[in-house]
């Protein structure tokens, strides 16, 4: 006998199927998960706003009353006025701590140097920062003591006593580095000088020159008296073992290279740097080997200033003359 098929072909007789709802079970389903959906976006709301009041509260909790904030008026003194809690006082003038400091403060230099008048006149005033170039001769009564500290082959062996105990100490350490450093030329006499100069003119007359145009010539090779550097002892030629010469090759040096990251701590700067516009303003080419003294303190802030040793005296003068 046939068995009679079941109602669901392939369906588990242990759980019967679900059946479809109708129209009206369907509606109220949907009524009922939007009611439940408005009661969870209600409840929300109720917690947002409740904790959005606590902190309310809190903030107030934490804040003082203005009569809590406010200092007690000291005795003889009266009441604190609403102004000074709004940086004026009565008279309309600033009366707030920060304003009283900002007003004890002394005035910060407003130049280039930062440095205040009084400075600027006694960095001019400082025998070792005396400025001798081709327009500058070196002041007639100007005096100083030399020492010896040249090397055995040196052309001049001394400098200002000052400058060469500076230069000993920086040939020193370049030693204890590795490196050798020698001074080559330092103090010229205005008498030596001139004999220099002298020569030289001699050499453009005996070429057919007249005076003028020789003298000319001859201090485009050799400054005049009293209009060099090396007059005022001050002044150091520079060389090493590998290059003895006194020719920009010697800049390609290790010597060179400690010089430049050493000599400014020993009071020296490269008195006549590399580049057309370093050299339209010293008139002077490249010389890798020409160092000046000036002194620590002094080459410190001439290098930070990135200014040529003319430009950072005009500086000075500015500066000092604005009284």
């Amino acid at each position: 006998m046939q068995q009679p098929m079941p109602p669901y072909p392939n369906h588990d007789p242990h759980h019967p199927p679900r059946r479809r709802l109708t129209r009206a079970e369907m509606r109220r389903r949907r009524r009922r998960r939007a009611i439940r959906r408005m009661a969870v976006l209600l409840g929300a709301l109720a917690l947002v706003a409740g904790g959005v009041s606590f902190a309310v509260t809190r903030l107030q909790a934490d804040v003082p009353s203005a009569s809590a904030a406010s200092p007690a008026p000291v005795e003889g003194t009266g009441a604190v006025s609403s102004g000074v809690q709004n940086g004026t006082g009565a008279a309309g003038g600033t009366s707030t701590a920060a304003g009283t400091a900002e007003s004890t403060d002394p005035a910060q230099p407003q130049n280039a140097l930062g440095l205040t008048a009084a400075e600027a006149a006694a960095m001019l005033a400082d025998p070792r920062m005396v400025l001798v170039n081709h327009q500058v001769p070196m002041p007639e009564d100007y005096t100083f003591d030399t020492k010896e500290c040249g090397s055995a082959t040196a052309i001049n062996k001394t400098l200002q006593t000052e400058a060469a105990d500076a230069f000993l100490e920086m040939q020193a350490a370049a030693a204890a580095d590795g490196i050798t450093v020698w001074m080559q030329s330092g103090y010229r006499s205005v008498e030596y000088q001139t004999t220099l100069y002298n020569n030289k003119t001699q050499q453009f007359l005996n070429q057919g020159y007249d005076e003028a145009a020789a003298r000319e010539m001859a201090a485009n090779i050799v400054n005049p008296p009293r209009y060099s550097e090396h007059n005022c002892g001050l002044a150091a030629d520079l060389n090493c073992p590998e290059f003895t010469a006194l020719e920009p090759g010697f800049e390609d040096t290790a010597a060179f290279d400690w010089l430049c990251q050493h000599a400014g701590g020993y009071g020296f700067i490269l008195r006549y740097p590399k580049g057309e516009a370093a050299e339209a303003v010293t008139e002077i080419t490249y010389e890798p080997w020409h160092w000046r003294y000036v002194g620590p303190e002094n080459a410190a802030r001439i290098n930070a200033s990135g200014l040529i040793f003319e430009q950072y005296i005009a500086e000075l003068q500015s500066i000092a003359a604005a009284v």
